[in-house]
């Protein structure tokens, strides 16, 4: 969750830490810090410099230091040991000052770590984990007198995760770098070596790079990077080449990184469609990894996510309940694995996050393969561990996603779910070969429905805004299928807006949140037209007869919702199925809107990250 670069080579290292920690600002940003080797051969010294804030602050501060530096490693960071104070900021360093270390991930046996050395005599300045590193690898060199073989050594007693970089003033112009279950990546370019925690930052330096997997190490010179295991044997990694560009990373002419993403949506659909189904009529994926055999025989499935990605998960209950007929249950990553849930050779796990790195997934997918079940990822990364450790995969193709709320990697996740629940209905003979195809190009017509959503709402959804900007709460509700995108649309305004909004199944209504209706209350409907239509209709007037603001999303054409409603989002007519993508699109514009009128940065809602990757 927390954003690492380094740099070594023949170039001035500042800017381009800088420009790297800029582009990684979405994985954390409450410090910032960089490590610069300064001077040659015995004169050469560690400049740190670190800030509390964005790295704006951290680059100004900048200004007062050398900045001839060709070699060194930088960090921003999300919050999790200790408070966003210069003291707790990366890089830490070692006793003598003369090591210096980043890190993403989190170690678990810190504490005691920490008491260890402090008893043979480490001074610590900070209230984080990370220290233990800066000090542990110390020890390592000065046994070693090898940078390297420190860093090999510090990561055999760390139980926990961690990306880690680091530099040693002894030995210049070197950047020692290992990974477990935190994302590392390290790419040559034309004029030195790189490494980052996500591929964004190196694009502008080389298209080829390297993902390191858990448990191996990374050492880069300007003349090359050296690739070694645990024992320190050396490997020859895969290489990935990156076939997108720089653009994809910038606003484009939009104002900010969520509005852009939301736009994108209408391409994450056709991109997440193309080629999946064959001729034939069957569906066509090629990372499945379990045969229509092995699919037939799933007994239950379970959908384990966390936050937008657990909301992706309810709509899929839906769909798999509804068309494979086989039982689903969706469960928050973080209690699955803690619950001993029941897991047979027949069950499906359904890991879906937009990372592929969060760290309670993850743990529940090695939980559920030590019990013997069959795991499928759901992720935009390619290459991600939750990929990588899944028996198959379907990749949403959104590309890279700035903006920490997650808006088109939701829908991209909602149209992977839909395959794969088309996929199991098939491998059970519960849709016919026509009725796939049918559906698979009614699901790409979504496409061009949300083209049309973002091409004629904006008036509606603005005036729909002004009506919740000075709300103190706001409440969505929506039944069957609308219930789940009520959830999703109730997070992303507490997200970037700030404004506190709860979300529930409308029938729920009389036992107990009606209470908290009064005149002017804004209450935001998912009122489409669908099989509970009508309920939905009658649990809205009693908040009209109530006072409440109601703000409708509903199916155009609808005259008879304007009888009950101030404000109304129309969305083009679509099967109840694919309602929640159609319907999610104007609570996610509506929610910008909010947060706009607010005085909030929505691309960077305070407190929150991209990724956790950490517990």
């Amino acid at each position: 969750m927390c954003g690492i670069i380094g740099y070594t080579g023949s170039r001035l290292v500042s800017d381009i830490l800088l420009g790297g920690l800029a582009r990684l600002e979405y994985r954390g940003y409450d410090s910032a810090g960089v490590a610069l080797e300064v001077g040659t051969g015995t004169d050469c010294a560690l400049d740190v410099v670190r800030e509390v804030g964005k790295v704006a602050s951290l680059a100004k501060k900048l200004e007062q230091h050398d900045a001839s530096s060709t070699c060194g490693i930088g960090h921003t960071r999300w919050a999790t040991h200790g408070r966003p104070t210069v003291e707790n900021a990366h890089p830490h360093v070692s006793c003598d000052g003369r090591i210096a270390i980043v890190h993403n991930g989190i170690i678990e046996n810190f504490a005691e770590l920490r008491e260890e050395l402090s008893g043979r005599g480490h001074t610590f300045r900070s209230e984080t984990d990370t220290e233990v590193f800066a000090h542990l690898v110390e020890e390592g060199y000065a046994a070693t007198h090898d940078l390297m073989a420190a860093v090999r050594d510090a990561c055999a007693h760390v139980v926990g995760a961690y990306g880690l970089a680091a530099v040693c003033a002894d030995e210049p112009d070197v950047i020692a770098v290992a990974r477990k279950d935190s994302p590392i990546v390290v790419g040559m370019g034309q004029d030195g070596a790189y490494l980052a925690s996500d591929i964004v930052a190196l694009i502008d330096a080389t298209r080829d790079v390297v993902v390191l997997e858990d448990g191996q190490f990374a050492k880069l010179t300007p003349k090359g990077i050296e690739y070694t295991d645990a024992e320190g044997a050396v490997i020859a990694p895969a290489v990935t080449h990156v076939d997108w560009d720089v653009d994809m990373a910038e606003k484009g002419g939009y104002p900010d990184f969520m509005l852009k993403e939301i736009c994108e949506q209408p391409r994450v659909v056709r991109d997440t469609l193309v080629g999946r189904l064959a001729p034939t009529g069957e569906l066509d994926i090629d990372e499945l990894g379990l045969s229509f055999e092995e699919l037939n025989l799933i007994d239950r499935v379970y959908v384990i996510a966390c936050g937008t990605s657990y909301h992706a998960g309810l709509i899929a209950k839906n769909l798999i309940e509804g068309w494979a007929r086989i039982p689903c249950e969706v469960e928050a990553a973080s209690e699955f694995r803690y619950r001993n849930p029941i897991i047979t050779p027949t069950t499906l796990v359904v890991a879906v996050s937009q990372s592929g790195e969060t760290a309670d997934t993850l743990a529940a997918i090695r939980d559920a393969r030590i019990k013997g079940g069959k795991v499928f990822g759901i992720t935009n990364v390619v290459g991600s561990p939750v990929a990588r450790e899944s028996d198959g995969v379907i990749y949403t193709k959104a590309n890279k996603e700035i903006a920490v709320a997650s808006t088109k990697s939701f829908i991209g996740q909602i149209v992977s779910l839909s395959l794969l629940s088309l996929l199991l209905a098939q491998a059970k003979g519960k849709l016919k070969t026509g009725q796939v195809k049918m559906l698979f190009h009614e699901l790409g017509d979504t496409a061009a429905q949300i083209q049309h959503i973002l091409d004629t709402q904006g008036p509606a959804i603005h005036e729909a805004a002004l009506a919740c900007k000075d709300a103190a709460s706001a409440l969505f509700v929506g039944r069957g299928m609308g219930t789940a995108i009520s959830y999703e649309g109730a997070l992303k305004l507490k997200e970037v807006s700030y404004l506190h909004a709860e979300a529930y199944a409308a029938g729920e209504m009389k036992h107990g949140p009606i209470a908290l209706i009064d005149p002017g209350f804004p209450v935001i409907a998912v009122a489409t037209k669908s099989p509970t239509y009508d309920k939905v209709v009658s649990n809205l007037k009693e908040c009209e007869a109530r006072g409440a603001t109601i703000i409708a999303l509903a199916t155009e054409g609808d005259e008879d919702i304007a009888k009950i409603a101030g404000h109304i989002i129309s969305i083009p007519p679509v099967r109840d199925c694919f309602s929640a993508i159609t319907a999610s699109v104007p609570l996610q514009l509506l929610a910008r809107e909010v947060a706009l009128m607010r005085g909030c940065n929505v691309d960077q809602p305070r407190n929150l990250a991209k990724s956790v990757t950490v517990e």
